[in-house]
C-alpha cells in the first residue's frame, strides 16, 4: 500500500495555507514588486581592490605604501611600431602626442614616457635637466641617434619605458582617484580606451592598454558580459529543464515566476540598501535562479502525484505540504546556512555574495509556498492515471541498486578514496591576468606588454634608512644598491626601480659625465645636495615623490617580473626578505604591493573559510540529527554530504592543480546544497520505514520511486545552472560554477549509488 493509498491525513498548516491562498499570493507578488523596484537603484563598483577587506594585512600594507609615496592606480599604453624601431621621428611624435593627451585623462596626476623622461647631463659646472626629446620639430638622424643611445643605456628606462631591442615603448599614466564615486576608474579607463582607439586608426603599429585601471575596466566588462549572456541562457535552461521534466506548461510558468521573484527580491534589496554590485556579486542572479528551482520541482512533483491519484487540488496541496514542508524547510535552511558561512571569507565581495544568495534562498522558500503552492490550489489541475507500479525508470534504478548493493558499496568507496587523493596536487595560485577570458582587451594588452616590453607583476619595498634625511647616507645607498643588484640577477626580473640609479647618474653628471663616477657618492652631504638640486629642477608632476617619502627616511624599490605565477612571486618575495635579513639587516623590510595582495588572497580565504565551513557543518549536522530523529541515520547522512566536496577537489587536483579565489569557497556553499538531495531521499526512506513498516531494502525502493525523479531533475538543474556560471568571463565566478557543478554531480551519484547501499548495510538489521 502506497503512502497516498492510506487516505487523506490532516495537516493543519497546509489547510491554513490553502485557506489563505489568495492573501498569500497577493502578499508574495506585492513583496516581490516592492523589493524588485530597488533594482532601479543598482550601481556597479569596478574597483579591483574591492576583493580585499580593510582588515586584510596586504591591503593595509598597500594603503600604507601609497600613503607614503604615490598611488598604484595606473594606465599603461604599450606601443610597438610596425617597422620595429621606436626611435623614428613618426613614432616619437606619436609618443609625444600621447604623452600630452594623457595629462587630460580624468584624475591623471603623472605621465612618464620616453619623450618626457628627465634626462640629465653636465654643461660646464651646471646640471641640465630636460626632456629626453626636448623639441619634436628637430628630430634629425643625429638627434634620433642621441636619443637612442641615452634611452638604451639608462637602467631607469630599460625594459620598462623602452624595450632592450628598441621595438616597443610605454606611456605610464598615474592617476589619483578620490575613490568617492564608483565610476571614477571607469571614467578614466574609457577616456584612455577612446584615445587608444583614435590613435590606432591613424598609426600603422600596435597600441595596447594595461595597468590597474585597465583591470577595473576588465572587471566591469566581465560583469556586463555575464549579465548579457548568462542570465538569458539560464532563463532558457530553466524553461527547458522544468518543461521537459514535468511536462507541465502551468508548472513551468509558475516555477519561472518564483525564480524571477526570488532573484528580483534579492537584487532589489541590494539596490534599496545602496550596496554596489561588483564582479563577484554579479553572479548572484544566476546562482539564485539555479537554487530556486529545487523547492519548486519537489512541490510540483508531489502535487502531480496526488492529482493523478484523484485528489482535489486543494487537498493535493495540503498533502504535498504535509510530505514536503519539512524537507524543503530543512534544505532551504541548510542552503542558507552554507551561503551565510561565506561571511567568514577574507574577501568582502564573497561575503556579500553569500548574504545576497541567502536572502534569495529565503525569498525562494516563501514564494514556493506562498505563491507556487497557493497558485496550485487556485489554478486548474488535470488528473491522470495512477500508473503501473514498478515500471518507471526510478523503480528500475531502485531495484538495480538494491540488487547490486554490495558491489556498489565497494566500487563507490574505492572510487571515493582514489579520486580524493588528487587533493595533494592542489596549489593555491591566483593570477589577476587569468581572471579574464583570452579575448579581453586587458589580457591581450598585458600579454603583449609582457612579451614585448616589461612585466605586469611587481613587488614593492619601502626600505627604511633609520633616520630623517637618512636616504642620503652612503652606507644606506650602498646597501640599497646591493639589494637592487641582487634582484637584477634573479630570473625573469625585467626591471628594478631604485633611488640609487638616480644618485649614481647625478654623481656621474656632476663629475663631467665621467662614466667612472657612475657610483654612490662617498659624502653624505654631496648626495643630499645632488638630490636637492635635481628635485628643484624637475617639472610639475615628475618629482621624486613616487620614490622617496617626505621626511626622506624611506625610499621605494619596485621590482617588475614577467610571466610569473602568484606562487613564484611569493617565493621571490620570501627570498628577498631573507636576503635583506641576512645581508643588510639595517634596512630589512617586507614586500608589499597589489601583486602580493592577489598572491595571498586565495590562501587567506581558504584558511578563513575553514572556520566558516566547520561551523556550517556543525549546524547542518545538528539540524539533520534533529529532523531525522535518528542518530544512526543522521551520522549515515554525513558521508554523502562530506565526500562530494572532497572528491570534487580531488578531481580538480587531477585536472587542473591550481585553485583560485572562486574554488576556495565551494565547500562552504555546496555543503548546504548537497544536503538537499540527502534530506529528501532520507525523508522518503524514513517515511517508508516508519509509516509503512518497510524493511531497509523496500524503503530504499520506496524512496527511489517517490523522490528519485525530483532528485534527478533538481540536481540536473543545479548542475546545468552552475555549468552556465562556469562559462563566466570572470574566472573567479567560472571556477566557482565549474567546481560546484562537479561537486553536485558527485553528490547525486553518491545519493543514488553510495547512500542506499550504506543505509541497507548499517540500518538493515534494525526492525
Amino acid at each position: 500500500m502506497t503512502e497516498a493509498d492510506r487516505g487523506t491525513e490532516p495537516y493543519c498548516l497546509g489547510e491554513t495555507i490553502v485557506k489563505l491562498r489568495w492573501l498569500l499570493i497577493v502578499l508574495s507578488v506585492t513583496a516581490a514588486s516592492a523589493a524588485g523596484w530597488g533594482m532601479m537603484r543598482l550601481v556597479f563598483n569596478a574597483d579591483n581592490r574591492v576583493l580585499f577587506g580593510n582588515d586584510n594585512p596586504d591591503k593595509r600594507a598597500l594603503d600604507a605604501l601609497e600613503a607614503t609615496y604615490t598611488r598604484n592606480d595606473t594606465l599603461i599604453f604599450v606601443l610597438a611600431p610596425s617597422n620595429g624601431d621606436v626611435f623614428t621621428k613618426d613614432h616619437l611624435l606619436l609618443v609625444h602626442e600621447l604623452t600630452e593627451r594623457s595629462w587630460k585623462i580624468p584624475y591623471s596626476s603623472r605621465v612618464d614616457s620616453l619623450t618626457n623622461y628627465q634626462h640629465t647631463y653636465a654643461r660646464g659646472d651646471d646640471l641640465v635637466v630636460e626632456n629626453l626629446v626636448p623639441d619634436t620639430s628637430t628630430l634629425e638622424p643625429r638627434e634620433l641617434a642621441r636619443i637612442r643611445g641615452v634611452a638604451l643605456s639608462e637602467p631607469e628606462l630599460l625594459d620598462l619605458v623602452v624595450s632592450t631591442k628598441g621595438d616597443a615603448t610605454g606611456v605610464f599614466v598615474t592617476l589619483t582617484l578620490p575613490r568617492k564615486d564608483n565610476d571614477e576608474s571607469l571614467m578614466a579607463g574609457r577616456h584612455a580606451r577612446d584615445l587608444m582607439t583614435e590613435l590606432r586608426a591613424k598609426w600603422p603599429g600596435e597600441i595596447h592598454l594595461s595597468g590597474s585601471v585597465a583591470v577595473d575596466m576588465a572587471f566591469a566588462d566581465a560583469s556586463e558580459s555575464d549579465t548579457k549572456t548568462l542570465i538569458p541562457v539560464m532563463i532558457v535552461l530553466v524553461v527547458l529543464i522544468i518543461g521537459l521534466s514535468l511536462r507541465s506548461i502551468l508548472g513551468t510558468v509558475m516555477t519561472f515566476l518564483v525564480i524571477v521573484m526570488s532573484t528580483t527580491t534579492a537584487m532589489g534589496l541590494v539596490g534599496w540598501i545602496g550596496l554596489p554590485v561588483n564582479s563577484v556579486t554579479a553572479a548572484a542572479p544566476v546562482v539564485i535562479m539555479t537554487l530556486s528551482i529545487a523547492n519548486c520541482v519537489h512541490i510540483l512533483t508531489t502535487f502531480r502525484q496526488y492529482i493523478r491519484r484523484g485528489y482535489h487540488r486543494h487537498e493535493a496541496v495540503v498533502q504535498t505540504l504535509r510530505v514536503d514542508m519539512v524537507p524543503i524547510t530543512v534544505t532551504s535552511l541548510t542552503t542558507t546556512i552554507g551561503f551565510l558561512s561565506l561571511n567568514f571569507s577574507d574577501s568582502p565581495p564573497i561575503q556579500e555574495l553569500g548574504n545576497l544568495v541567502a536572502v534569495g534562498m529565503v525569498a525562494a522558500y516563501f514564494y514556493a509556498i506562498g505563491f507556487l503552492a497557493c497558485g496550485m490550489a487556485v489554478l486548474p489541475a488535470r488528473g491522470g492515471s495512477k500508473g503501473v507500479p514498478g515500471t518507471t525508470a526510478m523503480d528500475r534504478l531502485g531495484g538495480f541498486v538494491v540488487a547490486r548493493r554490495r558491489a556498489l558499496l565497494v566500487v563507490t568507496s574505492v572510487a571515493i578514496f582514489t579520486l580524493t587523493t588528487g587533493i595533494v596536487r592542489i596549489e593555491a595560485d591566483d593570477d589577476v591576468l587569468e581572471y579574464f577570458g583570452e579575448d579581453f582587451e586587458f589580457r591581450i594588452g598585458s600579454k603583449f606588454m609582457e612579451e614585448r616590453l616589461t612585466g605586469l607583476d611587481a613587488l614593492e619595498f619601502s626600505v627604511p634608512s633609520g633616520a630623517e634625511q637618512g636616504i642620503s647616507s652612503p652606507r644606506y645607498l650602498e646597501q640599497l644598491d646591493a639589494f637592487a643588484q641582487w634582484f637584477r640577477g634573479q630570473p625573469n626580473v625585467t626591471h628594478v626601480s631604485v633611488l640609487t640609479d638616480v644618485i649614481k647618474r647625478l654623481n656621474r653628471n656632476l663629475h663631467g659625465d665621467d662614466p667612472a663616477y657612475y657610483r654612490i657618492p662617498e659624502d653624505r652631504e654631496m648626495a643630499a645636495q645632488y638630490l636637492l638640486l635635481y628635485e628643484m629642477s624637475l617639472p610639475y608632476g615628475l618629482d621624486l615623490n613616487n620614490q622617496i617619502n617626505v621626511s626622506k627616511s624611506h625610499s621605494r624599490v619596485s621590482v617588475v617580473r614577467a610571466n610569473a605565477t602568484s606562487a613564484e612571486m611569493l617565493r621571490m618575495a620570501e627570498q628577498a626578505e631573507v636576503w635583506l635579513r641576512e645581508n643588510t639587516p639595517e634596512i630589512a623590510t617586507q614586500a608589499t604591493g597589489l601583486t602580493m595582495a592577489y598572491a595571498h588572497i586565495t590562501d587567506r580565504n581558504i584558511r578563513a573559510m575553514l572556520r566558516g565551513t566547520l561551523l556550517s557543518l556543525v549546524l547542518i549536522s545538528g539540524i539533520l540529527l534533529f529532523v531525522l530523529r535518528s542518530v544512526r541515520i543522521g551520522l549515515v547522512s554525513l558521508a554523502p554530504n562530506l565526500f562530494p566536496a572532497a572528491v570534487a577537489f580531488g578531481i580538480w587536483g587531477y585536472l587542473f592543480g591550481d585553485v583560485n579565489l572562486g574554488v576556495s569557497i565551494v565547500v562552504a556553499i555546496t555543503l548546504g546544497i548537497v544536503v538537499d538531495d540527502t534530506v529528501h531521499f532520507l525523508s522518503k526512506y524514513l517515511l517508508g520505514r516508519r509509516e509503512h513498516g518497510m524493511d531497509a531494502e523496500h524503503a530504499v525502493r520506496f524512496a527511489f520511486s517517490h523522490v528519485g525523479k525530483a532528485l534527478w531533475v533538481t540536481s540536473f538543474a543545479l548542475i546545468a545552472g552552475f555549468s552556465v556560471l562556469a562559462t563566466s568571463d570572470f574566472a573567479v565566478n567560472g571556477a566557482t560554477g565549474l567546481m560546484s557543478a562537479i561537486t553536485i554531480t558527485v553528490a547525486l551519484l553518491a545519493d543514488f549509488f553510495f547512500l542506499p547501499p550504506l543505509l541497507i548495510w548499517l540500518d538493515g538489521e534494525r526492525k
